[in-house]
């Protein structure tokens, strides 16, 4: 199944857990490659919505302090800032979706040697449906993780185990976010 069918197909905490690992992966970007984890409040509440608002606006107060240096920086930060307050399926899947796309174009953005973004979304928009495109891979990694996080959800939703599937999303996100760290750290050692 391609990943625009699994966000269309994904319940209220599939989407709210897709889109907060899209950020968590992001993270290095606006919190430094040695950053806390501010997003985990928002992890806490992807089971079942449970004081999301509240804790969406505690995560985005104590994002405000991190100084935005760039175009990826700030489109994370963006990101953060259209989180739906509501807890319900039409605006965390339409949040769901940006957060995969910007995702995957700041990926690709590292996945270019001179750390531009490409110009071309087609590939990305080609993959993002299912169809074979050429991808980095950096961006093929974070497809796959994409992928595998809501297929986690999808398999444990409403399960008594549904919580473990939540857990298995942070972790991939976890690694996901170390692979992005060690680019920016190698990128950042050759700049010198």
């Amino acid at each position: 199944m391609s990943l625009l069918e699994l966000i269309e197909r994904a319940d209220e905490r599939a989407l709210a857990a897709s889109a907060v690992a899209c950020l968590d992966r992001c993270l290095p970007l606006l919190a430094g490659p040695e950053g806390a984890e501010p997003l985990r409040p928002l992890w806490a509440s992807c089971e079942d919505g449970r004081e999301w608002a509240i804790r969406l606006t505690a995560v985005r107060t104590a994002m405000d302090h991190e100084s935005v240096t760039d175009g990826p920086a700030a489109r994370v930060r963006a990101m953060l800032g259209a989180a739906p307050s509501d807890f319900a399926p039409a605006p965390l899947r339409e949040w769901a979706d940006a957060c995969s796309l910007v995702a995957l174009e700041i990926h690709g953005r590292f996945d270019a040697p001179d750390g531009d973004a490409p110009h071309d979304a087609d590939p990305l928009k080609a993959a993002r449906g299912g169809a074979a495109a050429e991808l980095g891979p950096l961006v093929a990694g974070e497809l796959e993780r994409q992928v595998r996080i809501l297929e986690i959800l999808a398999e444990t939703a409403g399960t008594a185990g549904s919580g473990a599937g939540v857990r298995k999303a942070l972790d991939l996100s976890t690694e996901g976010r170390r692979v992005l760290r060690a680019v920016m750290s190698r990128r950042a050692r050759i700049r010198g």
